[in-house]
């Protein structure tokens, strides 16, 4: 039986299209919710980057959050799990991107920032996938003596990164969009962030559903008891899902949730 549904936000919550949740998504997680199934986020967004689902929040619907690609979990205002990236990776992917000219954004714990910022962060960040926050331009120098960095987001390729790899043996890349790759300390994936939230619940893996579209939900599709991917999804991310649904904007997750039995027609 099910009892925690993951969701990641962008291409799966969240429309492209739109930037809106799809009201037959608002719906489908309200019955969920009302028979008693837990609700995740599961992003690779920082907490102060998660502005695009309100309407969950303000409903309720919403009982804990993976964010930064598993590197910060909380439930309500309890930090359940948090890994910073070693200080010693974080300084060599920074010189890297600086002595390229290449953006990168950093997250701490309650902070963001945009390093060597572009033309790129505003045309990605706040017009595809409508940002909000501001990205503040700062040396990340100054994060770093201020706390710990949980997140880095450099503009590199899949060859830069490549390149860059061998350099910070003791950290994660994952990849959700052409333009960027995230980076988190070893271990900090969206898989690891779904057993920190099912042991704070006492759930069990197999009483898990996820739902995905990007590289970065891989681990979390292929982990939970389901795994769900959107019609949207890339090839990669469909082949690692139990089952592929319908695209966000043609009412996936709804359609997935009553094709298990986990709310009615």
């Amino acid at each position: 039986m099910i009892k925690a549904l993951f969701f990641d936000i962008d291409g799966t919550l969240v429309s492209f299209k739109t930037h809106e949740i799809p009201a037959s998504t608002i719906e489908a997680l309200a019955a969920a919710k009302a028979k008693g199934i837990y609700i995740f986020i599961s992003t690779g967004r920082a907490k102060v980057l998660i502005t695009n689902i309100g309407v969950l929040q303000q409903c309720g619907l919403i009982d804990g959050y993976v964010t930064m690609n598993g590197a910060y979990c909380f439930v309500g205002d309890e930090v359940i799990y948090k890994n910073a990236i070693p200080t010693s990776d974080v300084k060599t992917l920074t010189a890297y991107c600086t002595q390229r000219n290449i953006p990168c954004i950093a997250a701490s714990e309650n902070e963001i920032c945009a390093c060597q910022p572009d033309e790129r962060i505003h045309r990605i960040f706040h017009e595809h996938l409508k940002v909000t926050t501001p990205l503040p331009a700062r040396p990340v120098e100054e994060m770093i003596r201020k706390s710990p960095i949980y997140q880095l987001t450099p503009f590199i390729t899949k060859e830069e990164e490549q390149d860059i790899a061998a350099s910070i043996p003791h950290s994660e890349i994952g990849r959700w969009h052409p333009a960027f790759a995230d980076i988190t300390a070893k271990g900090c994936t969206k898989q690891r962030g779904i057993d920190e939230i099912i042991r704070h619940f006492n759930i069990r893996r197999e009483e898990t559903m996820a739902f995905g579209d990007g590289g970065n939900d891989i681990s979390m599709l292929r982990h939970a008891g389901i795994g769900i991917a959107m019609d949207n999804a890339n090839a990669d991310v469909k082949a690692s899902a139990d089952y592929i649904t319908t695209s966000v904007d043609d009412n996936g997750i709804a359609n997935a949730l009553k094709h298990f039995g986990i709310i009615g027609y």
